[in-house]
């Protein structure tokens, strides 16, 4: 089993791995695994090839169980057929093969048969509407404090529409805040002001669909006037 390891330790072993998630999201990811007290949960839906299953398998203390759920479909936009082989390898490379369980099925089929508490949740799987609604029924095994970590949340349609119906009038989920398009809900009664601020992040979603159609109309100089560098989507 690895022994404790900092930050910086475990986002130089994740840089290497190919992915979507920022130093900035990997921090935030490190800071609520890390907290997660022994004997606890933590449940990854979408791992692709383990750069956040790292940092969460390095952030958690001994007696943590890590579970990364994803059926590493080949034929999605950035899917292959070596993906889960190559997450295996990423995560032995990493020396946490043995701290995170891999499970691979859909995220619906994981939650049907799963009892037991989750301390923390990270959605980061389909973006459609409807597989980010059922990623947030996770919540339900959350108890109240814990937290459900959901990427691009404001950068995809599907996913934000799916936060808008099933987050905002919760009574049971308060957003927290983001990083970058990672938002931090955490399990409990929201105020007005934890609405107020989720809704005050609409205005960067329509920014970020705007970037996307730019980017797929291949006018990157256009998406950089709106602050937006590189060749990925913003997240």
């Amino acid at each position: 089993m690895p022994s404790p390891t900092t930050f910086e330790e475990a986002f130089a072993h994740a840089d290497a791995i190919p992915g979507w998630l920022t130093r900035d999201q990997a921090a935030e990811l490190f800071r609520l695994a890390a907290a997660v007290p022994p004997g606890g949960t933590i449940v990854e839906i979408g791992t692709h090839l383990g750069r956040s299953a790292v940092v969460l398998g390095l952030a958690a203390r001994p007696g943590v169980k890590v579970v990364a759920v994803d059926p590493f479909l080949p034929d999605w936009r950035y899917g292959r057929a070596d993906s889960q082989a190559l997450l295996r390898e990423n995560l032995a490379k990493a020396g946490v093969a043995g701290r995170v369980e891999v499970h691979a099925v859909t995220s619906e089929a994981a939650r049907a048969t799963w009892s037991g508490p989750v301390n923390l949740v990270y959605v980061d799987g389909g973006h459609s509407y409807w597989a980010c609604r059922d990623d947030l029924g996770w919540a339900s095994w959350v108890p109240a404090d814990g937290h459900v970590l959901v990427h691009d949340a404001f950068s995809s349609l599907g996913v934000t529409t799916a936060l808008l119906r099933h987050v905002l009038p919760s009574s049971a989920l308060r957003y927290a805040g983001r990083t970058g398009s990672l938002a931090t809900l955490v399990v409990g009664r929201p105020a007005f002001r934890d609405r107020a601020r989720f809704i005050g992040q609409l205005p960067w979603w329509l920014r970020n669909l705007v970037v996307k159609v730019l980017l797929r109309l291949r006018l990157r100089p256009l998406a950089a006037v709106l602050g937006h560098r590189g060749q990925a989507d913003p997240y």
